[in-house]
């Protein structure tokens, strides 16, 4: 017995040493770290790029809503029954075809926006010497804020990836 409250005491006191250096040598690491925090949705907001993309998307929702006004005009304009039918399917197919090829634009413009954003997030974290960028709604204290200077730079960027994702679109189309 007297042998199992040594071996136990040794374990307990090894484990105790144990803890204590981790304990440490963590606290010693994390503050060393240069910590930002950012407000996605501002940034988002401010983003010329998104500012386009959302024009583009409401000039397209309209371009579509006169196409299914022009198809139901035609189809209503029909009276035989098969040619009615034919009609229909045709302006489905073409309405379908016309989604597809604007959320396939929509998707590539959305990626290239968004690396365009997450790219600055890194260059401004590199510029300013921060190990870690945190989004600022996920953050009860701490971290400095680099809102500001972000939003500045994406609204600097200009909507040059819309040729880029219409070259990327066609590739992928073909």
């Amino acid at each position: 017995m007297n042998k199992n409250l040594k071996l136990f005491t040794v374990v307990a006191a090894a484990f105790a040493i144990g803890m204590s250096v981790n304990n440490s040598a963590l606290s010693d690491s994390l503050g060393n770290y240069k910590v930002a925090v950012v407000d996605i949705q501002q940034v988002v907001a401010s983003s010329s790029q998104v500012n386009q993309l959302k024009k583009e998307n409401q000039a397209k929702a309209e371009e579509i809503m006169s196409f299914i006004e022009k198809a139901r005009k035609d189809v209503a304009a029909t009276s035989d029954a098969d040619k009615k039918k034919s009609l229909e399917e045709k302006y489905t197919k073409e309405l379908n075809q016309k989604r597809e090829a604007y959320a396939n634009v929509y998707n590539t413009k959305m990626q290239d926006i968004q690396l365009n954003i997450l790219n600055a997030v890194r260059e401004q974290a590199t510029l300013n010497g921060y190990d870690l960028v945190i989004a600022k709604d996920v953050v009860l204290y701490g971290g400095e804020d680099i809102t500001d200077p972000l939003k500045a730079k994406v609204a600097a960027i200009k909507t040059t990836s819309s040729k880029s994702s219409a070259k990327s679109a066609n590739k992928k189309k073909k």
